[in-house]
């Protein structure tokens, strides 16, 4: 299986070396090592990049929204917890339409606002 270092990865990504760093430091894509210790991409790995940026691009999904995933994921109790608040919340629900999301943020600034 053919491997690729941190700057052969960031070339064939998009993503900056540097990045691919910060990102094996939150878990979200970590790379193997080699013998002596350097990052080596597979092809998997490569596939989660990419797909990491399809995510952003297509959804909006920030860095730390796809961190908190997979903290919920980890953690039973968290997702729990998530799950129970959003039953009590006034965020509106799946399907809801634009007009709802709409209504749902005028109400959030004026809250805002008063406080």
């Amino acid at each position: 299986m053919e491997t690729y270092s941190v700057s052969e990865a960031a070339a064939r990504t998009g993503w900056s070396a540097r990045m691919l760093r910060y990102l094996e430091a939150t878990g979200l894509v970590v790379p193997g090592r080699s013998a002596s210790g350097y990052r080596r991409y597979g092809e998997h790995e490569l596939e989660l990049l990419r797909g990491l940026q399809e995510l952003r691009r297509t959804f909006g999904v920030e860095l730390d929204d796809v961190a908190f995933v997979i903290r919920m994921r980890r953690r039973p109790e968290l997702r729990a917890a998530v799950e129970q608040w959003l039953e009590r919340t006034t965020v509106p629900g799946e399907g809801a339409s634009e007009a709802d999301w709409i209504e749902w943020e005028q109400r959030k600034h004026e809250r805002l606002l008063a406080a």
